[in-house]
């Protein structure tokens, strides 16, 4: 996967698919460590007050932790497509709002012309773009 390639690459753009297709791969993946976990009898649940607390298991909370980096990598990334900063991130520590808002930042297309952050990444290859330098198509 290119975003395992970038682990801790924030600069630059990221497209839709390469965002889409890494957060899919990690739910995957968490859903069957999820299991294994349960299965193995590495996560612990307990039920209080009407409620059921299920915890994180072993071996998905040391999933969670190798992807922490290039998960905010990649988000920053694409973040970058649609012209905003990787700092927005920071909208998922506001409960609901700030998810539901990223999220359609993250699923808003990037922006069709080279911006601050580098050329677009669907544009083809054989135009080469230098930072600073004017985009002639």
């Amino acid at each position: 996967m290119k975003v395992l390639r970038q682990y801790a690459d924030f600069t630059g753009r990221a497209r839709r698919t390469e965002f889409w297709m890494f957060v899919l791969f990690n739910a995957i993946a968490i859903i069957i460590l999820t299991i294994l976990d349960n299965l193995l009898g590495l996560s612990s649940s307990s039920m209080g007050g009407g409620s059921i607390v299920v915890t994180s298991g072993v071996l998905t909370g040391i999933y969670q932790l190798a992807v922490l980096v290039p998960s905010l990598a990649v988000g920053a990334r694409r973040l970058h497509d649609t012209g905003k900063s990787g700092w927005w991130q920071l909208l998922a520590l506001i409960p609901i709002v700030g998810a539901i808002i990223l999220i359609v930042f993250w699923a808003t297309d990037g922006h069709p012309a080279p911006n601050q952050y580098g050329v677009n990444p669907k544009q083809d290859a054989a135009m080469p773009y230098q930072p600073g330098q004017p985009y002639v198509a």
